[in-house]
């Protein structure tokens, strides 16, 4: 039996790069791609093949899947898993940030899945696994963006499962919740840009601090805790449709499935310190 091959993108840090790991010690060729490769040689070590990928650049998307199908003459498995968080009021958000995070999110993961599918096809075998988050199924404030591609992620890959299944190809969606990356960060840095004066001001300098807040940290999860699930789903026979896995993922999911909107709208806000609006 061939070596199976793996294509992990957004792994310069966090989440995927403990995937590429994590899959390298499973026995898999992987390529971890990210835009900033200099981050990844220390990966050559582990026997993982670091490759350049801006998954908003079509030529960069095209010329990285030419390349492993020129190296290793297959494609077994894509971690769709390069992403980030933009937070701020819609209304303070400029829609240039907005379609980069749609492109990002969204686009990026869906031009690649068009790209693989052809040699999956042929192979009638292979795993497309999307990262979501638990953000594709409950709503935060001032998160109306980053849910969005999320939320639609989570129906793309809904919709990619039917298709696929005549070709032997699984589609696995991810739904992390709370996890120790550079995401929350970042998304804090995003809303306090925007956010952090004018109306929405009390919304966005409580959320940006509950992001970054250092007991929110300290309860996350690390990446490693996804890496092996996402481990035990690509190697099962037949893996689940969702797994919800990290601080906070299991709860949530299921508090927004049984309160009624409002009563989870007021959760959110005392979760993120939120002002709780007048009578």
């Amino acid at each position: 039996m061939p070596t199976l091959v793996a294509l992990v993108t957004g792994a310069s840090s966090g989440i995927g790069e403990a995937t590429a790991l994590e899959l390298a010690k499973a026995g898999y060729t992987v390529y971890a791609a990210a835009r900033r490769v200099e981050r990844m040689t220390h990966l050559t070590g582990s026997g993982i093949h670091p490759i350049a990928m801006d998954v908003t650049d079509d030529t960069s998307l095209q010329e990285g899947v030419d390349k492993i199908i020129a190296d290793a003459g297959r494609l077994d498995v894509l971690v769709n898993n390069a992403g980030y968080g933009s937070y701020g009021a819609l209304e303070d958000v400029p829609m240039d940030e907005a379609r980069y995070q749609f492109d990002v999110n969204v686009f990026g993961a869906a031009r690649l899945t068009q790209l693989v599918l052809p040699h999956m096809r042929a192979q009638r075998s292979g795993k497309i696994v999307n990262i979501t988050s638990m953000g594709g199924k409950v709503h935060t404030p001032l998160g109306a963006w980053y849910h969005a591609t999320k939320f639609a992620l989570e129906a793309i890959s809904d919709c990619l499962r039917l298709e696929l299944s005549p070709f032997g190809i699984d589609v696995i969606v991810i739904e992390p919740g709370g996890i120790k990356t550079e995401w929350a960060d970042i998304a804090a840095g995003k809303l306090r840009a925007v956010s952090s004066t004018g109306p929405y001001a009390p919304q966005g300098n409580a959320v940006a601090n509950s992001l970054s807040a250092e007991s929110n940290q300290r309860r996350a999860s690390p990446p490693e805790l996804i890496a092996r699930t996402i481990r035990k789903a690509v190697t099962s026979r037949k893996p689940n449709t969702r797994y919800a896995v990290g601080f906070g993922a299991k709860p949530m999911i299921f508090l927004k499935d049984v309160l009624p909107d409002r009563t989870f709208d007021a959760l959110m806000r005392r979760a993120t310190g939120v002002p709780s609006p007048r009578p």
